[in-house]
């Protein structure tokens, strides 16, 4: 009797050089930045990538497409993307793995109590680190045979991504100052800073959001980030 389903598709088997081999991962993540290094560690470990920059792009891409893994940033520029992670925790079938993703401390318990299955806290770059943590949520088919040696390697993202998004933020600054704008740009500014190791950008970016969260005027603080943009656009400053 022959047990081969013809309509079962058929995924290159894992191996310890390449363990995410025929994974496809959904990355939901609006800095170009940040999913840079997510396309570079997708690329050492063997995984396809798609990106969606919205909750907005991400359900019209679900639409189509069933990712094994879906990375969610927390912080996306149309909503929370803990609803997005609420809505495939729950739909049948789900992703064999749902990871949040976030630069701030309280994302791991907001993404957990989502339904999660797990998390990545910014800066994402080390290629061991990533690896063990979505075969650590897989089923033991999807992971390779054998001893697999841990990699410490750490991926170095073009920082022509990062003008990518300060490009991007100062669109968004010139297009809309109203306090729920701000808040996204801090925020935003806050995690790719944190990420590039940019000291400076991510300080000003605190700054904004602590007076926000205070209830306080945050305009003096809001110029001093957009200065410090509009500088990083112009001058191309070295990361």
């Amino acid at each position: 009797m022959d047990d081969i389903d013809p309509f079962k598709p058929h995924l290159p088997l894992p191996t310890s050089a390449r363990p995410l081999l025929g994974l496809t991962v959904l990355a939901v993540e609006d800095s170009r930045f940040a999913c840079e290094a997510l396309r570079l560690l997708c690329l050492r470990s063997g995984a396809r990538i798609r990106r969606a920059d919205s909750l907005r792009a991400a359900r019209r891409h679900l639409q189509v497409y069933r990712p094994t893994v879906v990375i969610i940033d927390l912080g996306l520029p149309d909503g929370n993307g803990v609803d997005l992670i609420e809505a495939l925790a729950a739909a049948s079938p789900r992703p064999e793995a749902i990871i949040g993703t976030s630069g701030d401390n309280f994302g791991i318990d907001l993404a957990m109590a989502a339904g999660a299955d797990g998390f990545f806290e910014k800066p994402i770059t080390s290629l061991g680190i990533f690896q063990s943590k979505i075969l650590s949520l897989l089923p033991a088919d999807r992971r390779p045979d054998g001893p697999r040696s841990i990699s410490t390697e750490e991926v170095c993202p073009d920082p022509i991504a990062y003008q990518d998004d300060m490009a991007h933020v100062a669109d968004v600054m010139e297009d809309s100052n109203d306090d729920r704008t701000l808040d996204y740009v801090a925020q935003f500014l806050h995690g790719v800073a944190r990420s590039a190791k940019d000291g400076p950008l991510q300080k000003a970016a605190e700054d904004v959001a602590q007076k926000r969260a205070a209830g306080h005027s945050a305009v003096s603080e809001a110029a001093i980030l957009a200065g410090m943009v509009h500088d990083r656009l112009t001058q191309r400053i070295a990361i």
